[in-house]
């Protein structure tokens, strides 16, 4: 048989493209052409793919070998097409006979003794496969518990290229693996992430760290260095409810892409647990918001996705990387344009930032700043206001003193909340949320535009006094407004109630802060 045919997986960002692969062998000068806008990782498949069939005892056709990779319009790159293009050309040679012109995918690299190795993007390609209705797919046998995570397409491990011609003889079986997804909320063991009930004296950050994870709120702390702000963000997660068996299949495609472990870290289970992503303040707008010559690659932004990117020293990050946050934060994508094509990652996170209140960190400290008014005002400019209008919580962080923490502690006559059973709290306000916003697009009151607070969810004026105030007196701005209107609806969601009440609306006040928090203004 000269022609033969198989398939693979090109991805750009999430977005994958079916490939066909075309192998045709005629009575010419021995050679092996590869056609269809490859790149040159790609190209070099020719010498990857010949080497893997001689040295794994297969006869390699000495004909001219011409391999078209369609679309040929499609740009393709990468080394994940190695294991389909040298079954096609094994195929047109006879070696095997169980490839007719059903629709099957093949993924993997060769290596030069025929292994078949892992590649980036698997969880994804396999989806693909399966939505475009592949009936099975091979993959590296390392891979194989990943790819399993896909339900709906049956996935064939193989260690290497001998192997996967043995599975489609029928003289060898593949590897197989089972996952079940786990759909329980498991309990966060102790000692192995961070607990709320670790964190003293500050019982209103704690509580408005509550509130951020019942709304998936966004939230600015703002205080001297040692009050406090990491230990508070780095407990968010523990917070937080596991995600959804989709939400979680989201998450780990970006996970897979980056080439990074899709499981909960214990064993092969999916790791159904938001993510936690602080990166440091020098990282690159590439390293945050995704980015790459020619392949995109997803960002910190992209594998916070479901989970919370959490920015200390936030106003030491360069302006034109925090400016760009603005439209993910919005959107709940990212688009990364290139000349191959527009990448598109998922990025709806829950952002926190932490900031001194100056340069020298001391505004809010006995001893008094040491910063000129100058000095100041540049260092509160970092944070650009259509940034800052986009958070919905500003907190200022006091220190805890020495006294307050004695006087803490022996007035604390019973055990401090634990993230368990605030967790717990959370859960219940996020279905009453769901619940309230059953008949509409969104699922929780961070998402609820200000058209439909203002109309369907109208509060009556007695409620609306406090924010009422501070709207008048230009204390927030009308967007400030309409956060508070969230937040009230959160709060009012933990307490139990099925509307906000005056409290609710003036803790709500409480928490959206000033307009302007950094620069030294309590």
């Amino acid at each position: 048989m000269p022609l033969a045919k198989t398939h693979a997986v090109s991805l750009l960002g999430l977005n994958a493209t079916l490939i066909e692969v075309e192998a045709d062998i005629s009575s010419q000068l021995p050679a092996f052409i590869l056609v269809g806008l490859p790149d040159a990782s790609l190209s070099e498949a020719t010498a990857r793919v010949r080497a893997a069939v001689v040295n794994s005892g297969l006869a390699w056709p000495a004909r001219r070998v011409t391999v078209n990779l369609s679309p040929a319009s499609v740009p393709k790159q990468g080394s994940a097409f190695d294991l389909a293009i040298a079954m096609a050309v094994l195929r047109a040679s006879g070696c095997f006979q169980r490839l007719d012109g059903s629709f099957n995918v093949f993924i993997g690299e060769l290596g030069l003794d025929g292994t078949v190795r892992a590649v980036p993007g698997i969880l994804p390609m396999v989806r693909a496969a399966r939505d475009l209705g592949a009936p099975f797919a091979m993959v590296p046998a390392d891979s194989i518990a990943e790819a399993s995570l896909i339900s709906g397409i049956k996935v064939i491990g193989v260690k290497s290229l001998k192997h996967a011609v043995a599975v489609l003889n029928n003289s060898a079986e593949g590897s197989e693996f089972q996952s079940p997804a786990k759909t329980e909320m498991p309990a966060i063991p102790a000692g192995l992430s961070a607990d709320i009930s670790e964190v003293k004296g500050q019982d209103f950050a704690v509580q408005a760290l509550i509130v951020a994870a019942a709304g998936g709120h966004h939230m600015l702390m703002v205080g001297s260095p040692g009050a406090g702000k990491t230990m508070l963000a780095e407990r968010l997660p523990s917070l937080l409810p596991d995600l959804d068996v989709e939400s979680a299949l989201e998450s780990a495609a970006v996970a897979s892409v980056a080439g990074k472990s899709v499981f909960d870290g214990s064993s092969s289970h999916l790791d159904l647990r938001p993510k936690f992503e602080a990166p440091h303040h020098s990282a690159s707008m590439a390293a945050i918001v995704g980015g790459g010559l020619k392949t995109p690659r997803p960002g910190a932004i992209s594998l916070a996705h479901n989970g919370v990117l959490f920015l200390d020293e936030a106003p030491e990050f360069q302006t034109p990387v925090l400016d760009a946050l603005r439209q993910p934060l919005e959107s709940g994508e990212i688009r990364l344009h290139r000349s191959a094509g527009t990448a598109v990652f998922p990025a709806r996170f829950q952002l926190v930032l932490a900031a001194n209140p100056c340069s020298c960190g001391k505004a809010f400290a006995v001893q008094g700043c040491q910063c000129s008014a100058i000095s100041r005002a540049r260092y509160s400019q970092k944070l650009s206001g259509p940034l800052l209008d986009r958070i919905d919580m500003r907190l200022v962080i006091q220190p805890v003193s020495a006294l307050s923490l004695q006087m803490y502690e022996e007035s604390d006559k019973k055990s401090p909340v634990t993230s368990s059973e605030a967790r717990s709290k959370i859960v219940e306000a996020r279905k009453a949320a769901k619940q309230r916003l059953s008949l509409t697009p969104w699922d929780s009151n961070s998402k609820v535009p200000a058209s439909y607070l203002r109309g369907k969810l109208r509060l009556a004026r007695h409620v609306t006094a406090s924010v009422d105030t501070a709207l008048s007196r230009g204390r927030i701005s009308m967007r400030g407004y309409d956060r508070c209107l969230r937040l009230a609806w959160t709060i009012a969601d933990i307490a139990g109630h099925e509307s906000p009440s005056s409290e609710d609306m003036a803790f709500a006040v409480a928490l959206r802060g000033q307009d302007v928090p950094l620069g030294g203004n309590a």
